[in-house]
């Protein structure tokens, strides 16, 4: 996940789990030369893993997605529900690789790192994304969790609508958002009367996975994003990896690969801007868990220009950056629970559709 670099203030005791040697072994040498990152153990498959977890305790375990006798993603429901340890998921970038991310992050991970197809070549240059991605999770808050499957949600409703709505709801987020977003995006009614545009820190190839993930759970039509999309009642938008997405005049989606803000693309900040200048009153924001402080900046402008802010608790945050310095920075921001956060974007989505076009 692309985000910001990181300051570590604790050190952190790795576990690595891979089912291959090799892929072990270089993530041990290249952990080594890092100050304030031990590797304590490794492990070559989800049962090992879980038992080594709970014979080193380990801070910090990266996973491997496809492995013998018990998968990434299993290893991480068990883990979660014995003992909780944040985990960085390493996935290979494939559609297959992203799919299954993404139901990591749902049982419970807090990060994942995209490795090269051809690792032998390009283990190195993963170095700095998995070193900065070991200390969020150090700092991330994890509890033990036994999820609830969810069944696909059957949609009724026409897929899109031509139609720009008259007024929008964003969602920002980043470490720990794919699972936030699960708790919020699902919970949005049917006829939420506001188009939604969710930016989510996330590389490329990744965003795709969430929406359909999200679009599977949801009453709204949930995409990423693409260039001209209409903001529609009915429908989600998310920011596709890579790219800035802003709102145009005729509320349209336009993207850009213009420099990073806050050491990702997309960013939130970019996304608010043009909501405070094309919405206006008519914008509702909500804020979710992530490190840093993208977002905020934006969440001024919004208030300013009279939308509502909207920022998830520290209790519930997998990491309270964003969603603090949003409170910080705004006047009135609304602080809430991750349950609560649906009804409040719905209420001011409401609010602000009745203010007219």
């Amino acid at each position: 996940m692309a985000l910001p670099a990181f300051q570590p203030a604790l050190s952190a005791r790795v576990l690595v789990v891979d089912d291959s040697a090799f892929m072990r072994h270089a993530i041990e040498r290249l952990l080594a030369k890092v100050p304030g990152i031990e590797v304590v153990g490794a492990a070559a498959d989800g049962v090992e893993a879980v038992q080594k977890v709970l014979e080193l305790r380990p801070d910090v375990i990266t996973m491997d997605v496809e492995m013998p006798r018990m998968d990434g993603v299993t290893a991480v429901g068990e883990i979660m529900k014995t003992v909780p340890t944040p985990i960085v998921m390493v996935s290979t970038m494939t559609t297959a690789g992203a799919e299954t991310t993404m139901r990591a992050l749902e049982a419970g991970a807090v990060d994942f790192i995209a490795k090269p197809s051809h690792l032998s070549a390009q283990i190195t240059n993963v170095a700095e994304e998995l070193t900065a991605a070991i200390h969020r999770a150090r700092n991330a808050r994890v509890s033990r969790r036994r999820p609830q499957p969810q069944a696909a949600f059957v949609k009724t409703g026409s897929a899109t609508s031509a139609i720009s709505s008259a007024a929008i709801a964003v969602i920002g987020c980043s470490t720990g958002g794919p699972p936030a977003l699960t708790e919020v995006v699902p919970h949005l009614p049917a006829d939420m009367p506001a188009g939604v545009v969710v930016v989510q820190h996330m590389p490329a190839g990744f965003t795709g996975a969430l929406a359909r993930r999200l679009d599977q759970l949801s009453p709204l039509h949930v995409k990423e994003a693409a260039e001209g999309d209409v903001v529609a009642a009915g429908q989600v938008l998310i920011a596709p990896g890579d790219y800035h997405t802003v709102i145009g005049r005729d509320r349209r989606i336009r993207l850009n690969q213009a420099p990073q803000v806050h050491g990702v693309r997309p960013s939130v900040d970019v996304t608010l801007e043009s909501v405070a200048e094309v919405y206006g009153s008519r914008a509702t924001v909500a804020i979710l868990t992530g490190m840093g402080r993208d977002g905020a900046d934006g969440c001024v402008r919004v208030e300013g220009a009279g939308g509502r802010i909207i920022v998830q608790d520290e209790a519930t945050s997998v990491v309270y950056g964003m969603p603090r310095v949003a409170r910080e920075k705004t006047r009135h921001a609304l602080q809430l629970p991750i349950g609560s956060i649906a009804g409040a974007v719905a209420e001011g989505a409401r609010a602000a559709a009745g203010r007219g076009r």
